[in-house]
Protein backbone atom coordinates (compact mmCIF):
# COMPACT_ATOMS: atom_id res chain seq x y z
CA UNK A 1 0.00 0.00 0.00
CA UNK A 2 2.98 2.37 0.46
CA UNK A 3 3.18 2.82 -3.31
CA UNK A 4 -0.54 3.65 -3.45
CA UNK A 5 -0.25 6.28 -0.71
CA UNK A 6 2.71 7.81 -2.55
CA UNK A 7 0.68 7.92 -5.79
CA UNK A 8 -2.18 9.67 -3.99
CA UNK A 9 0.15 12.27 -2.49
CA UNK A 10 1.79 12.81 -5.88
CA UNK A 11 -1.61 13.49 -7.47
CA UNK A 12 -2.44 16.02 -4.79
CA UNK A 13 0.99 17.65 -5.02
CA UNK A 14 0.56 18.05 -8.79
CA UNK A 15 -2.75 19.82 -8.22
CA UNK A 16 -1.17 22.08 -5.61
CA UNK A 17 1.76 22.94 -7.83
CA UNK A 18 -0.57 23.72 -10.73
CA UNK A 19 -2.37 26.18 -8.45
CA UNK A 20 0.94 27.77 -7.42
CA UNK A 21 1.22 26.18 -3.98
CA UNK A 22 4.51 24.61 -2.91
CA UNK A 23 3.16 22.87 0.22
CA UNK A 24 -0.16 21.60 1.57
CA UNK A 25 -1.51 21.04 5.07
CA UNK A 26 -4.12 18.26 5.42
CA UNK A 27 -6.11 18.33 8.66
CA UNK A 28 -9.41 16.53 7.98
CA UNK A 29 -8.95 13.05 9.58
CA UNK A 30 -10.38 11.00 6.69
CA UNK A 31 -8.16 12.89 4.24
CA UNK A 32 -5.09 12.37 6.41
CA UNK A 33 -5.79 8.64 6.53
CA UNK A 34 -6.37 8.48 2.77
CA UNK A 35 -2.97 10.04 2.06
CA UNK A 36 -0.89 8.72 4.95
CA UNK A 37 -2.43 5.36 5.90
CA UNK A 38 -3.43 6.47 9.39
CA UNK A 39 -4.87 9.48 11.15
CA UNK A 40 -3.98 9.39 14.85
CA UNK A 41 -6.21 11.67 16.90
CA UNK A 42 -5.29 15.30 16.32
CA UNK A 43 -2.75 14.50 13.59
CA UNK A 44 -2.11 16.50 10.43
CA UNK A 45 -0.19 15.76 7.26
CA UNK A 46 2.26 18.22 5.75
CA UNK A 47 3.06 17.78 2.08
CA UNK A 48 6.21 19.82 2.33
CA UNK A 49 8.52 21.38 -0.20
CA UNK A 50 11.33 18.98 0.73
CA UNK A 51 9.68 16.29 2.86
CA UNK A 52 6.25 14.89 3.82
CA UNK A 53 5.53 14.66 7.54
CA UNK A 54 2.77 13.18 9.69
CA UNK A 55 2.64 15.28 12.85
CA UNK A 56 0.97 13.75 15.92
CA UNK A 57 0.48 14.77 19.52
CA UNK A 58 1.76 11.35 20.62
CA UNK A 59 2.99 8.02 19.17
CA UNK A 60 0.54 6.56 16.59
CA UNK A 61 -1.64 3.74 17.92
CA UNK A 62 -0.57 0.38 16.52
CA UNK A 63 -4.10 -1.07 16.42
CA UNK A 64 -4.91 -2.30 12.87
CA UNK A 65 -8.39 -0.74 13.06
CA UNK A 66 -6.79 2.70 13.22
CA UNK A 67 -4.50 2.04 10.29
CA UNK A 68 -0.72 2.19 10.19
CA UNK A 69 1.21 5.16 8.84
CA UNK A 70 2.79 4.71 5.44
CA UNK A 71 6.35 3.63 6.17
CA UNK A 72 7.73 6.09 3.62
CA UNK A 73 6.40 9.06 5.64
CA UNK A 74 8.33 10.38 8.61
CA UNK A 75 6.15 10.51 11.70
CA UNK A 76 6.95 13.31 14.11
CA UNK A 77 5.46 13.06 17.61
CA UNK A 78 5.12 16.46 19.22
CA UNK A 79 5.32 17.06 22.97
CA UNK A 80 2.10 18.22 24.59
CA UNK A 81 3.70 21.62 25.11
CA UNK A 82 4.10 22.05 21.34
CA UNK A 83 0.44 22.94 20.94
CA UNK A 84 -1.56 22.50 17.75
CA UNK A 85 0.09 20.14 15.18
CA UNK A 86 -1.40 22.23 12.35
CA UNK A 87 0.38 25.32 13.61
CA UNK A 88 3.59 23.33 14.08
CA UNK A 89 3.27 22.06 10.49
CA UNK A 90 2.98 25.63 9.19
CA UNK A 91 6.20 26.46 11.02
CA UNK A 92 7.93 23.48 9.42
CA UNK A 93 6.67 24.54 5.99
CA UNK A 94 8.33 27.89 6.59
CA UNK A 95 11.55 26.16 7.65
CA UNK A 96 11.50 24.09 4.43
CA UNK A 97 11.32 27.30 2.41
CA UNK A 98 7.75 27.00 1.16
CA UNK A 99 6.45 30.18 -0.46
CA UNK A 100 2.79 29.16 -0.25
CA UNK A 101 0.71 26.73 1.78
CA UNK A 102 -2.68 25.27 0.80
CA UNK A 103 -4.93 24.44 3.76
CA UNK A 104 -8.35 22.81 4.18
CA UNK A 105 -10.32 25.91 5.12
CA UNK A 106 -13.55 23.90 5.28
CA UNK A 107 -12.06 21.92 8.18
CA UNK A 108 -9.99 24.52 10.03
CA UNK A 109 -11.56 26.77 12.62
CA UNK A 110 -11.08 30.51 12.26
CA UNK A 111 -8.80 30.46 15.30
CA UNK A 112 -6.55 27.75 13.85
CA UNK A 113 -6.41 29.58 10.53
CA UNK A 114 -5.26 32.76 12.30
CA UNK A 115 -2.57 30.88 14.22
CA UNK A 116 -1.25 29.31 11.04
CA UNK A 117 -0.98 32.74 9.44
CA UNK A 118 0.71 34.18 12.53
CA UNK A 119 3.42 31.50 12.73
CA UNK A 120 4.30 31.85 9.03
CA UNK A 121 3.38 35.45 8.11
CA UNK A 122 5.46 35.51 4.93
CA UNK A 123 3.91 32.37 3.47
CA UNK A 124 0.90 32.85 1.22
CA UNK A 125 -1.96 30.75 2.65
CA UNK A 126 -4.47 29.47 0.08
CA UNK A 127 -7.55 27.26 0.23
CA UNK A 128 -7.08 23.66 -0.85
CA UNK A 129 -10.85 23.27 -1.08
CA UNK A 130 -12.20 19.74 -1.54
CA UNK A 131 -9.23 18.52 -3.58
CA UNK A 132 -8.62 15.45 -1.42
CA UNK A 133 -12.33 14.62 -1.20
CA UNK A 134 -12.46 14.64 -5.00
CA UNK A 135 -9.49 12.28 -5.19
CA UNK A 136 -11.33 9.96 -2.82
CA UNK A 137 -14.46 9.66 -4.99
CA UNK A 138 -13.09 6.96 -7.33
CA UNK A 139 -11.90 3.95 -5.33
CA UNK A 140 -9.13 1.52 -6.19
CA UNK A 141 -9.76 -2.22 -5.97
CA UNK A 142 -8.12 -2.45 -2.53
CA UNK A 143 -10.62 0.09 -1.19
CA UNK A 144 -13.52 -1.69 -2.87
CA UNK A 145 -12.36 -4.97 -1.35
CA UNK A 146 -12.60 -3.41 2.13
CA UNK A 147 -16.12 -2.18 1.34
CA UNK A 148 -17.07 -5.62 0.03
CA UNK A 149 -15.90 -7.32 3.23
CA UNK A 150 -17.73 -4.72 5.32
CA UNK A 151 -20.91 -5.41 3.35
CA UNK A 152 -20.55 -9.16 3.94
CA UNK A 153 -20.22 -8.51 7.67
CA UNK A 154 -23.33 -6.32 7.71
CA UNK A 155 -25.28 -8.94 5.77
CA UNK A 156 -24.22 -11.61 8.28
CA UNK A 157 -25.21 -9.52 11.29
CA UNK A 158 -28.60 -8.68 9.81
CA UNK A 159 -29.26 -12.26 8.72
CA UNK A 160 -28.63 -13.58 12.22
CA UNK A 161 -30.94 -11.01 13.77
CA UNK A 162 -33.76 -12.05 11.44
CA UNK A 163 -33.51 -15.63 12.76
CA UNK A 164 -34.10 -14.54 16.35
CA UNK A 165 -37.33 -13.77 18.23
CA UNK A 166 -38.17 -10.09 17.69
CA UNK A 167 -41.64 -9.51 19.19
CA UNK A 168 -41.43 -7.74 22.55
CA UNK A 169 -37.87 -6.48 22.14
CA UNK A 170 -37.11 -2.77 22.02
CA UNK A 171 -35.63 -0.81 19.12
CA UNK A 172 -32.69 0.11 21.32
CA UNK A 173 -32.00 -3.50 22.30
CA UNK A 174 -32.06 -4.67 18.69
CA UNK A 175 -29.72 -1.87 17.59
CA UNK A 176 -27.20 -2.77 20.30
CA UNK A 177 -27.37 -6.44 19.34
CA UNK A 178 -26.72 -5.65 15.70
CA UNK A 179 -23.68 -3.56 16.58
CA UNK A 180 -22.33 -6.39 18.77
CA UNK A 181 -22.81 -8.86 15.93
CA UNK A 182 -20.92 -6.57 13.55
CA UNK A 183 -17.88 -6.66 15.83
CA UNK A 184 -18.26 -10.42 16.38
CA UNK A 185 -17.97 -10.94 12.62
CA UNK A 186 -14.81 -8.86 12.27
CA UNK A 187 -15.87 -5.25 11.86
CA UNK A 188 -13.83 -2.47 13.44
CA UNK A 189 -17.21 -1.24 14.68
CA UNK A 190 -20.45 0.15 13.28
CA UNK A 191 -20.10 2.49 10.31
CA UNK A 192 -22.64 4.84 11.93
CA UNK A 193 -25.28 4.72 14.65
CA UNK A 194 -27.49 1.72 13.85
CA UNK A 195 -31.12 2.62 13.19
CA UNK A 196 -33.96 0.27 14.16
CA UNK A 197 -37.48 1.64 13.69
CA UNK A 198 -40.76 -0.18 14.40
CA UNK A 199 -44.44 0.49 13.85
CA UNK A 200 -45.14 4.21 13.31
CA UNK A 201 -41.38 4.93 13.40
CA UNK A 202 -40.58 2.62 10.48
CA UNK A 203 -39.35 4.25 7.29
CA UNK A 204 -37.88 7.33 8.94
CA UNK A 205 -34.39 8.16 7.71
CA UNK A 206 -31.75 8.10 10.51
CA UNK A 207 -34.35 7.26 13.17
CA UNK A 208 -32.75 7.03 16.61
CA UNK A 209 -33.83 3.82 18.38
CA UNK A 210 -36.24 4.21 21.28
CA UNK A 211 -37.69 1.93 23.96
CA UNK A 212 -40.70 1.13 21.79
CA UNK A 213 -41.21 -2.63 21.65
CA UNK A 214 -41.77 -4.66 18.49
CA UNK A 215 -45.42 -5.65 18.03
CA UNK A 216 -47.27 -8.08 15.79
CA UNK A 217 -48.10 -6.51 12.43
CA UNK A 218 -45.40 -3.82 12.67
CA UNK A 219 -43.19 -2.71 9.86
CA UNK A 220 -39.58 -3.06 11.04
CA UNK A 221 -36.98 -0.89 9.30
CA UNK A 222 -33.30 -1.52 9.95
CA UNK A 223 -30.32 0.50 8.68
CA UNK A 224 -26.80 -0.53 9.66
CA UNK A 225 -23.29 -0.63 8.34
CA UNK A 226 -19.90 -2.11 9.15
CA UNK A 227 -16.59 -0.28 9.37
CA UNK A 228 -13.75 -2.44 8.07
CA UNK A 229 -10.17 -1.12 7.89
CA UNK A 230 -11.64 2.34 8.01
CA UNK A 231 -14.09 1.86 5.12
CA UNK A 232 -17.84 2.11 5.72
CA UNK A 233 -20.77 0.50 3.92
CA UNK A 234 -24.52 0.73 4.45
CA UNK A 235 -27.56 -1.53 4.15
CA UNK A 236 -31.22 -0.89 4.94
CA UNK A 237 -34.15 -3.31 4.85
CA UNK A 238 -37.81 -3.33 5.90
CA UNK A 239 -39.78 -6.34 7.14
CA UNK A 240 -43.21 -7.14 8.57
CA UNK A 241 -43.40 -8.69 12.03
CA UNK A 242 -45.18 -11.89 12.91
CA UNK A 243 -48.02 -12.03 10.40
CA UNK A 244 -48.91 -11.77 6.74
CA UNK A 245 -48.49 -8.18 5.49
CA UNK A 246 -51.58 -6.02 5.14
CA UNK A 247 -52.55 -4.87 1.65
CA UNK A 248 -51.33 -1.30 2.30
CA UNK A 249 -47.98 -2.64 3.50
CA UNK A 250 -47.53 -4.74 0.37
CA UNK A 251 -48.46 -1.80 -1.88
CA UNK A 252 -46.09 0.59 -0.11
CA UNK A 253 -43.25 -1.92 -0.09
CA UNK A 254 -43.67 -2.70 -3.79
CA UNK A 255 -43.61 1.03 -4.57
CA UNK A 256 -40.35 1.68 -2.68
CA UNK A 257 -38.82 -1.48 -4.13
CA UNK A 258 -39.65 -0.22 -7.65
CA UNK A 259 -38.06 3.15 -6.86
CA UNK A 260 -34.94 1.51 -5.48
CA UNK A 261 -34.65 -0.75 -8.53
CA UNK A 262 -34.99 2.26 -10.85
CA UNK A 263 -32.19 4.04 -8.99
CA UNK A 264 -29.93 0.99 -9.12
CA UNK A 265 -30.54 0.50 -12.83
CA UNK A 266 -29.62 4.14 -13.51
CA UNK A 267 -26.11 3.68 -12.09
CA UNK A 268 -23.59 3.73 -14.92
CA UNK A 269 -20.36 5.57 -15.77
CA UNK A 270 -21.36 8.92 -17.26
CA UNK A 271 -24.80 9.04 -15.62
CA UNK A 272 -25.57 12.43 -14.06
CA UNK A 273 -25.94 12.40 -10.28
CA UNK A 274 -29.30 14.11 -10.48
CA UNK A 275 -30.56 11.65 -13.12
CA UNK A 276 -29.98 8.75 -10.71
CA UNK A 277 -31.89 10.66 -8.05
CA UNK A 278 -34.66 11.43 -10.54
CA UNK A 279 -35.00 7.79 -11.61
CA UNK A 280 -35.85 6.73 -8.06
CA UNK A 281 -37.70 9.88 -7.02
CA UNK A 282 -40.14 10.02 -9.93
CA UNK A 283 -41.49 6.55 -9.07
CA UNK A 284 -42.47 7.85 -5.62
CA UNK A 285 -43.61 11.23 -6.96
CA UNK A 286 -45.97 9.62 -9.46
CA UNK A 287 -47.63 7.68 -6.63
CA UNK A 288 -48.36 10.86 -4.68
CA UNK A 289 -45.45 10.79 -2.23
CA UNK A 290 -43.57 13.89 -3.38
CA UNK A 291 -43.88 15.57 0.01
CA UNK A 292 -41.69 14.33 2.81
CA UNK A 293 -39.14 12.53 0.63
CA UNK A 294 -35.46 12.65 1.54
CA UNK A 295 -33.37 15.45 0.11
CA UNK A 296 -31.30 12.83 -1.73
CA UNK A 297 -31.76 9.26 -2.97
CA UNK A 298 -28.19 8.17 -2.27
CA UNK A 299 -24.60 9.21 -1.61
CA UNK A 300 -21.02 8.06 -1.81
CA UNK A 301 -19.37 5.89 0.84
CA UNK A 302 -15.77 5.18 1.78
CA UNK A 303 -13.66 6.38 4.69
CA UNK A 304 -16.76 8.34 5.69
CA UNK A 305 -20.34 7.12 5.47
CA UNK A 306 -21.58 10.21 3.64
CA UNK A 307 -19.14 11.22 0.91
CA UNK A 308 -19.34 12.70 -2.54
CA UNK A 309 -21.14 12.19 -4.80
CA UNK A 310 -24.55 13.26 -3.55
CA UNK A 311 -27.41 11.77 -5.59
CA UNK A 312 -29.78 14.72 -5.25
CA UNK A 313 -32.04 16.79 -7.53
CA UNK A 314 -29.64 19.74 -7.83
CA UNK A 315 -26.37 17.76 -7.74
CA UNK A 316 -23.88 18.59 -10.49
CA UNK A 317 -21.53 16.04 -11.96
CA UNK A 318 -21.47 12.57 -13.47
CA UNK A 319 -20.60 9.14 -12.12
CA UNK A 320 -17.31 7.43 -12.89
CA UNK A 321 -16.56 3.73 -12.78
CA UNK A 322 -15.41 2.37 -9.40
CA UNK A 323 -17.47 4.87 -7.41
CA UNK A 324 -19.34 3.20 -4.50
CA UNK A 325 -22.72 4.74 -3.70
CA UNK A 326 -25.91 3.97 -1.82
CA UNK A 327 -29.37 3.92 -3.36
CA UNK A 328 -31.85 4.43 -0.51
CA UNK A 329 -35.37 5.63 -1.29
CA UNK A 330 -38.01 5.51 1.41
CA UNK A 331 -41.54 6.59 2.26
CA UNK A 332 -42.86 7.30 5.76
CA UNK A 333 -46.58 7.64 6.43
CA UNK A 334 -47.11 9.63 9.66
CA UNK A 335 -48.76 7.52 12.33
CA UNK A 336 -48.58 4.32 10.28
CA UNK A 337 -44.94 3.62 9.46
CA UNK A 338 -43.09 3.18 6.24
CA UNK A 339 -40.46 1.48 4.12
CA UNK A 340 -36.79 2.10 3.43
CA UNK A 341 -34.62 -0.05 1.17
CA UNK A 342 -30.91 0.77 1.04
CA UNK A 343 -28.04 -0.90 -0.82
CA UNK A 344 -24.36 -0.15 -1.34
CA UNK A 345 -23.22 -0.66 -4.92
CA UNK A 346 -20.12 0.05 -7.01
CA UNK A 347 -20.59 1.74 -10.38
CA UNK A 348 -19.27 -0.53 -13.13
CA UNK A 349 -19.57 -0.30 -16.94
CA UNK A 350 -22.09 -2.53 -18.71
CA UNK A 351 -19.20 -4.52 -20.21
CA UNK A 352 -18.22 -5.54 -16.67
CA UNK A 353 -21.74 -6.55 -15.71
CA UNK A 354 -23.13 -3.18 -14.62
CA UNK A 355 -23.36 -1.97 -11.02
CA UNK A 356 -21.86 -4.37 -8.48
CA UNK A 357 -24.23 -5.03 -5.57
CA UNK A 358 -22.26 -5.32 -2.32
CA UNK A 359 -25.16 -5.76 0.13
CA UNK A 360 -27.02 -8.93 -0.83
CA UNK A 361 -29.56 -9.56 1.95
CA UNK A 362 -32.87 -10.37 0.29
CA UNK A 363 -35.20 -7.52 -0.63
CA UNK A 364 -38.24 -9.77 -0.56
CA UNK A 365 -40.88 -8.54 1.90
CA UNK A 366 -40.46 -11.10 4.67
CA UNK A 367 -42.91 -11.71 7.51
CA UNK A 368 -40.71 -12.49 10.52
Amino acid sequence: MSEMYAIRRTRLREQCNAAGNTAALISRPANVRYLAGASPQGSVLLLGKTEDLLLCTGPPDERPTDGRPDETIRVQSLPSSAGDPAVAAAGLAKTQGAESLAVEEHHLTVARHREIRSVAPRIRVADLGGAVEQLRVVKDEEEISCLRIGAEIADQALGELLESILVGRTERHLALELERRLVDHGADGPAFATSVATGPNAGRRTHLPTDRRVEEGDFLSVCLGARYRGYRCEIGRTFVIGTSPADWQIELYDLVFAAQRAGREALAPGAAYRDVDRAARQVLDSAGHAEGLSALMGHGVGLEIDEDPQLAPAAMGKLDACVPVTVEPGVHLPGRGGVRIDDTLVVRPEADGGPELLTITTKELLAL
